[in-house]
């Protein structure tokens, strides 16, 4: 289903018809459902600080209990974004460093209120700026997000619910502050110092302090949209059923925000937990004490936004902190975010790049060279900072060229096939290759 498309002129030498036509095809030829087809894609392009493209294709809710029709995929349809939130969760610590709140070097149990330390390495303290950058030494494990009424110790201490053998520790040799290993858990437990330092429960300081600033009215609490912003939220879907068996060739599934237009009761989490997909009862969140417990809120990976409202995060770390006429973050913070936290070194075998996907990491952004495994252009060495997203078949993305004013944002919210599949490896890149799709064609036409 084609819904919209749209260019605007900019100073530069804009897009001719030939080459809008030419990527409206591409990205229309994407939809479907089977292979490496999907459901529905949005994307937003900008070219020195202004839009130039803007493309929402296919279906954001498919037609199925209490639903007679597909819904399409429009510039506001909301998703859950996955690890771009991760982004979101940094633009609230640095704020709060801004305010002398909280200090990205402090012992991170300072604020947790016990003692973070990783069984192999004792000495060592784990600090806010490891869990950011993701050099802390944590592990997922299989559960990272889990209900509001146990404590986030529970990780960590041999006699806790959630210990799994002391899964969430790395082994000797990944030293703390040194070893980079992508961790979600790090990011639950930021919104937990985020709540102990504030005081308020992480989605609802997050709202307030950040969103609201940005002009966003997401939520990581479906039930607490207003009706009218409910109205919009998508479902992420996968062509595999309940028993975790894939089949292309059959219906879709819906793995995330799957309510058939049924709004879910405020105030009530569902645990998100994409190594554990079983693992998502629902729970309220009433008596919740702040400070105890964010995961379950998912600071790593559960805010819901629209290509609209994600755009508008690109553009305010492009403008150097400034959506608008508001200032979120100073020009200091935005350039401690960027700057490299980590660097993948092969001779000190250092961290787990993933195949040269991340080749370096900031705080809650990552660093995308041109001439890397990890480049969006197939012929174009252009480089780009940013994050993406993956869970329960979703794949987003926000990346810009720093002091360019150029960048895009997009949202796939489903594949048809397991990204285990051969199929689903890049042709030129270590991306997906739905992503590779995108960004080739993005670069392509537009940069």
């Amino acid at each position: 289903m084609l819904t919209e498309t749209r260019t605007e002129n900019t100073s530069w030498e804009a897009m001719n018809p030939e080459q809008k036509q030419a990527l409206d095809r591409e990205l229309a030829a994407m939809i479907g459902g089977t292979g490496t087809k999907v459901p529905g894609l949005g994307v937003i392009v900008f070219r020195e600080g202004r839009e130039v493209y803007s493309a929402f294709l296919g279906s954001s809710r498919l037609k199925g209990e209490g639903m007679l029709r597909d819904l399409p995929f429009a510039r506001d349809s909301r998703f859950r974004v996955a690890s771009v939130s991760k982004m979101f969760t940094v633009f609230t610590l640095l704020q709060l460093q801004e305010e002398g709140r909280l200090e990205l070097d402090t012992d991170a149990g300072v604020y947790l209120g016990f003692t973070l330390r990783n069984p192999h390495y004792p000495q060592i303290p784990i600090t806010v700026r490891m869990l950011a950058s993701h050099t802390s030494s944590l592990r997922d494990g299989k559960v990272y997000s889990i209900p509001p009424s146990a404590s986030v110790k529970e990780f960590f201490e041999p006699a806790g619910q959630f210990y799994e053998g002391g899964a969430h520790f790395a082994p000797l040799g990944e030293r703390p502050g040194e070893y980079f290993s992508y961790c979600n858990l790090n990011y639950g437990l930021l919104g937990t110092i985020i709540e102990a330092v504030t005081g308020e429960r992480f989605d609802l300081y997050q709202k307030q302090h950040i969103l609201r600033q940005l002009s966003i009215e997401g939520d990581y609490v479906p039930g607490n949209f207003s009706p009218e912003e409910f109205a919009k939220l998508g479902t992420v879907y996968q062509k595999k059923d309940a028993a975790g068996k894939w089949d292309e060739s059959g219906p879709w599934h819906g793995k995330a925000d799957d309510y058939g237009g049924v709004q879910p009761q405020a105030e009530s989490v569902s645990l998100q937990n994409p190594y554990a997909e079983d693992v998502r009862q629902t729970y309220s969140l009433e008596g919740y004490r702040p400070g105890t417990n964010a995961t379950m809120l998912s600071p790593a990976g559960g805010l819901r936004l629209s290509v609209e409202e994600l755009s508008h995060a690109l553009l305010m770390m492009m403008n150097g902190g400034i959506y608008e006429v508001r200032r979120v973050l100073s020009p200091a913070s935005v350039g401690e975010m960027l700057a490299q936290q980590w660097t993948y070194s092969a001779d000190r075998e250092n961290g787990n790049s993933y195949g040269g996907a991340i080749p370096s990491y900031g705080l809650g952004v990552y660093h995308v060279l041109g001439n890397s495994t990890a480049r969006f252009c197939r012929g174009r060495e252009l480089d780009f900072v940013g994050h993406t997203g993956e869970a329960f078949g979703l794949l987003s993305s926000c990346f810009f060229r720093p002091g360019s004013g150029d960048g895009f944002v997009y949202i796939i919210n489903g594949t048809a096939m397991d990204v285990a599949d051969e199929r689903s490896l890049g042709r030129f890149s270590s991306n997906y290759i739905w992503e590779e799709k995108l960004t080739e064609a993005i670069c392509r036409y537009c940069f």
